[in-house]
């Protein structure tokens, strides 16, 4: 990734296609590491650790599908399982 060292969450959430709501989450539960800086505490995700955490997810999801095998009665399911 190119571009800047720190991500606001803002940033985060653009890259990730989500919410700045569901990037806070990550952080606070520790999924995705973040500092806290400046007096009003904003919080800055390392752009190394975003590429980590984006292929953390990666494994993790092919582990998923290694372990629950697509079958016809997938077909035309939800993504929110």
């Amino acid at each position: 990734m190119s571009g800047p060292r720190f991500l606001t969450l803002a940033d985060v959430a653009e890259v990730l296609n989500t919410s700045t709501a569901q990037v806070y989450a990550l952080v606070r539960r520790g999924e995705l590491p973040a500092i806290k800086i400046g007096g009003r505490g904003q919080w800055r995700v390392e752009s190394e650790q975003l590429e980590s955490y984006i292929q953390q997810q990666y494994v993790a999801t092919r582990q998923f599908v290694d372990a629950h095998p697509f079958t016809e009665v997938d077909e035309g399911a939800d993504e929110l399982r």
